[in-house]
């Protein structure tokens, strides 16, 4: 009850309040309400278009924006989706113990191509494993046995411990050995080689050998070849005879003198092969019957002669060995 009195009190003092104002108050504000727009102040509708337009256009570029952003985000999530759906699913399939029954009793196919097998526990195959598709091992491989493979392509660092190859080994880069490189059969080198430490070898042939540093022998030096021509000259008299055993560099030259023997050449060495420049010889007398002759040697790139300034004794022999260095 003291609301309703309230409110009513409350309607009774609104209505006396508009009866103050009168009819002519009412109608002015409402003249006020009504006047013409262009009398309104210039200024203030000036700002009021431009700011009005600015905000229509902003509104439209917003409204663009927002188009090609909801456009850009549906064209995506398609995308993703065909992607997803391109890539076939693979699924898991453990292996149970009524499957290992079944491998272990006969030849059993155990899930699909689109299926994924995982084996949790260690596997022995005491039986050949055929893999018809690729093999990726993503952890160590260790063969216990020999290893037979049509090619093989190592694209990172490779440790062997040893490596046995029947056929060609082609080796397009540089080789570095660091252990002992032994060969079994010949060794055929077309370009230089360069050896920094001692090279050993009990048998060393070679076309040409060239030295840039000492030569040091610790055992005998041998030089053999083909055994050179010779002529026997009229000065070993008649019935003399002359032998010669040894090559082009070096040999053993016996001479024996027949009757009338006088001085002159008494034996010319025809050289197999020709010498680049003309030899150096070192002639060494043997005995004392071979000192008593003032000999002396002519020499030429093809051969060489030893000869004397005085007669040889009838029925001596005298023996010279020689040494020719190019």
């Amino acid at each position: 009850m003291n609301n309703d009195n309230q409110n009513n009190e409350a309607k009774e003092a609104l209505e006396s309040s508009l009866e103050s104002l009168g009819p002519d108050q009412t109608e002015q504000n409402n003249h006020q309400d009504q006047q013409p727009q262009h009398q309104q102040p210039k200024s203030s509708s000036f700002f009021n278009k431009i700011f009005g337009d600015i905000t229509k256009k902003a509104t439209v570029y917003m409204s663009l924006f927002i188009v090609l952003a909801v456009i850009v985000v549906v064209l995506t999530i398609i995308g993703y989706n065909r992607t997803r759906s391109s890539q076939p699913s693979i699924a898991e399939q453990p292996l149970s113990n009524s499957a290992l029954n079944k491998i272990a009793s006969s030849s059993e196919v155990v899930g699909g191509s689109n299926q994924l097998l995982t084996v949790q526990s260690s596997s022995i195959f005491n039986g050949q494993v055929l893999v018809r598709n690729n093999l990726q091992v993503a952890g160590k491989l260790e063969v216990g046995g020999s290893l037979s493979l049509t090619g093989i392509v190592v694209s990172g660092n490779s440790v062997f411990d040893t490596v046995q190859i029947n056929k060609n080994l082609l080796v397009g880069g540089n080789t570095t050995l660091q252990g002992t490189l032994a060969i079994q059969n010949n060794l055929t080198v077309n370009g230089s080689a360069n050896f920094s430490g001692s090279v050993s070898a009990p048998q060393l042939t070679t076309g040409s050998l060239q030295l840039n540093g000492n030569l040091s022998l610790t055992h005998h030096l041998t030089i053999s070849g083909p055994i050179p021509g010779r002529t026997t000259g009229a000065a070993l008299g008649s019935g003399g005879t002359s032998s010669l055993n040894g090559s082009d560099s070096s040999g053993t030259i016996t001479l024996n003198a027949g009757n009338g023997a006088y001085a002159g050449c008494y034996i010319s060495v025809s050289f197999v092969t020709p010498f680049n420049t003309t030899p150096k010889l070192l002639i060494t007398p043997v005995g004392p019957s071979t000192a008593t002759l003032n000999y002396y040697v002519n020499r030429t790139i093809n051969n060489f002669s030893i000869c004397s300034i005085n007669s040889p004794a009838p029925g001596q022999s005298y023996t010279f060995d020689y040494l020719a260095i190019d």
